[in-house]
């Protein structure tokens, strides 16, 4: 783990929105941590750092609460729809070499065959993976993909101690010819048709 991930949280005994508010303006994030069985615990998180981290995806962060050293995954994040100021954060707690269920966004890379388009239909897959080895993303290579290639979950080259927790015949992504360009092709077919007879 970074050190950019190490967050010092501060254990909150006050709640409400009133607090929450003052917390905001201080430049804190309220956050609340649960999993395994433990009771929710409230902190303060600080804004800046956070925002931060949890711009990737699946953050995990290493917080430090009373001295004491916990992993935490960003579960949930709240954010006023107008200011995009965060609100609330949920997080959960792992511990070291768990298994974790994600969603990891899906980059495609590569270029199709000429002439034809990339239709994303999924941009993010399921996968069963180590709490501590969240991968950024995985990749799906278009690179030379004709009119009709389609590319599932079960084609993505997974990281390894990465599982499939998605559907195997999942459709993500789909190179097709645009419509436009297929209706054009016909009309020059129909037209020489005639001609060659």
């Amino acid at each position: 783990m970074s050190d950019d991930t190490k967050v010092i949280a501060e254990v909150r005994t006050q709640f409400g929105k009133g607090f929450a508010r003052r917390l905001r303006a201080a430049g804190q994030i309220p956050a609340v941590l649960y999993g395994h069985g433990t009771e929710p615990v409230h902190v303060a998180l600080p804004g800046h750092q956070v925002s931060l981290i949890i711009r990737r995806a699946n953050a995990l962060l290493e917080l430090e609460i009373d001295g004491k050293g916990q992993l935490a995954l960003v579960k949930d994040v709240q954010k006023d729809p107008v200011r995009q100021i965060i609100e609330h954060i949920d997080l959960l707690v792992v511990k070291k070499g768990e298994k974790v269920q994600v969603e990891v966004p899906v980059t495609v890379t590569g270029e199709s065959f000429s002439g034809t388009i990339v239709t994303v239909e999924v941009n993010t897959i399921k996968l069963e993976v180590e709490a501590t080895h969240i991968p950024e993303h995985v990749e799906a290579s278009v690179e030379g993909l004709q009119d009709g290639a389609h590319i599932t979950a079960a084609d993505i080259v997974l990281p390894q101690g990465a599982s499939l927790v998605d559907e195997p015949e999942l459709l993500l992504i789909a190179v097709s010819v645009p419509a436009a360009e297929v209706s054009e092709e016909a009309e020059a077919e129909a037209a020489a048709a005639p001609a060659a007879e």
